[in-house]
């Protein structure tokens, strides 16, 4: 039986494109089209859809205020359609926190391959949203309180931080994709100041990675920004990968520092997860602490195992607290994890695994 698809959106052209592009795909079915939230709203009790696309900026209601009403009240799967605009990606970005599953930038189309792509996409989206759990909104993280208190308050005060060698020497890698922006916001909330650096991978374009990083940076105690090329890797900071780059590290002289490069997507992604991994496992290698959040598909898993093999410790979310069940699948099912968390869980772990290895005295 074919998923059946609602999309909502004030322009006649995007319905249009929108239910050509999901009805091509013989699994999906569009049910209906609404040109604002009233009219959805009553369509959504007529005809039960599986998953909704939703546009943002639409008369009578807006996208934001009508999606917190229905994660509310009727929690589904909710694919946001985007602008690639600042406006846009913070927007964006407020829904992925309401409850939204993914989203998908507005289509350019002035050419048949972006058509093409925008295609799958949107496609593969939709499905992964349809197999997705939808999150009910919870409240933002006190940026002055860690959500994971006990038993590493410590870890941040001058007499129970970590050792200069351990926060020089240390690195904390994570990859996520669908529902990782959420993950990722709340990993890094659970983490103290004191921390070694931390390169970061979510797949999203470059609009929103900047907008991403900035809204972490406010966020966490830990420094967050966008990644550039060349520069070093400082304690307590956390660098994300640009949308536009992928990201890979690299040993210098004292340290690490941060590689950019506008290659070919990996895994379909740009930037990819598996790149990151892969440096961290031939550049930091028993030094490395590999974590696997959240995600469709595959991209991560082998660079952990690369990871795992040369040493480093790592950890995936697990099933019951992921929006989608893929990275974390991929890498377990490969033996690439040393351990498996739920969200909650997985910053307490890995800043238990640092304090472990420094008393015992030894490398992760």
């Amino acid at each position: 039986m074919a998923i059946k698809v609602l999309i909502v959106d004030d322009s006649a052209l995007m319905r249009g494109i929108l239910s050509e592009v999901i009805n091509s795909a013989p699994d999906l079915e569009v049910v209906g089209v609404a040109p604002d939230p009233i009219v959805a709203r009553d369509l959504i009790k007529t005809l039960n859809p599986d998953v909704l696309t939703l546009d943002i900026e639409m008369p009578k209601m807006d996208g934001l205020d009508f999606l917190a009403r229905l994660m509310r009240l009727r929690p589904m799967p909710v694919v946001m359609i985007s602008s690639l605009t600042q406006r846009g990606s913070e927007a964006t970005l407020q829904a992925l926190e309401l409850g939204a599953v993914d989203f998908v930038p507005k289509p350019r189309l002035d050419s048949r391959a972006g058509i093409e792509a925008y295609r799958v996409e949107i496609c593969d989206k939709v499905r992964c949203a349809f197999g997705a759990r939808p999150r009910v909104q919870r409240p933002a993280p006190d940026p002055l309180k860690p959500l994971l208190r006990e038993p590493f308050a410590a870890i941040g005060s001058a007499s129970g931080g970590l050792s200069e060698r351990v926060l020089q020497e240390r690195l904390v890698l994570i990859g996520a994709s669908t529902g990782g922006t959420e993950a990722i916001k709340e990993v890094l909330c659970s983490m103290p100041e004191q921390m070694p650096g931390i390169l970061l991978v979510q797949h999203m374009p470059e609009m929103f990675t900047a907008s991403f990083a900035k809204r972490l940076d406010g966020l966490c105690r830990l420094r967050v920004k966008e990644a550039e090329h060349g520069e070093r890797v400082v304690p307590g900071t956390a660098y994300l990968a640009p949308g536009h780059s992928h990201l890979s590290v690299r040993r210098v002289a004292g340290g690490y520092q941060c590689e950019l490069a506008q290659s070919e997507p990996v895994n379909r992604h740009r930037p990819a997860v598996d790149v990151l991994f892969h440096s961290a496992a031939s550049q930091v290698g028993a030094n490395g602490v590999g974590v696997i959040l959240t995600g469709m598909g595959k991209d991560g898993a082998q660079g952990l195992l690369a990871m795992r093999q040369a040493g480093a410790w790592t950890i995936g979310q697990d099933q019951e607290s992921c929006v989608v069940y893929g990275m974390p699948r991929e890498a377990a099912a490969i033996g690439a994890l040393d351990e498996v968390g739920s969200l909650r869980e997985v910053g307490q772990r890995v800043l238990s695994r640092l304090r472990m290895t420094e008393k015992r005295g030894i490398r992760v």
